[in-house]
């Protein structure tokens, strides 16, 4: 596992919404905007499943999936890869269904998408943009 260094885990967590992008079996890509996102330690992001639907599809193809950290008031910009756990049930999940549940009742919080890191990429103009830096 990757686990993130103590600038990236501040930035994290002035992020609001995340770009999270999937993938299909066949490749093909989806991206969405999510709220519900906390990193829960070094190497670990958890991820409440609302309203999912492609992405759902595609993490149950293909457990891979991509967050992008990036805001005006982060001063920096990168790019988080990792595997992906589904649970629909457990101790872990049972927490993110009521943390859900604390910021409304419309939330559903049908799964809880489990990423461990495993991977992280500079996305700041410059020579070292794309390039793997965890």
């Amino acid at each position: 596992m990757v686990k993130l260094t103590e600038e990236m885990k501040e930035a994290f967590s002035k992020v609001r919404i995340f770009p999270f992008a999937t993938a299909s079996s066949d490749g093909v890509p989806n991206v969405i905007p999510i709220g519900m996102c906390q990193l829960v330690d070094d190497e670990t992001i958890w991820i409440v499943d609302n309203y999912f639907l492609k992405t759902r599809e595609n993490l149950d193809e293909n457990p891979k999936a991509s967050l992008f950290v990036w805001g005006p008031e982060v001063g920096a910009c990168f790019q988080i890869k990792g595997d992906v756990e589904i649970k629909t049930e457990g101790e872990d999940y049972e927490k993110a269904y009521s943390m859900a549940k604390s910021k409304g009742e419309k939330y559903p919080a049908k799964a809880l998408i489990v990423l461990k890191i495993k991977a992280v990429y500079e996305c700041m103009p410059g020579n070292n943009a794309g390039k793997e830096i965890l």
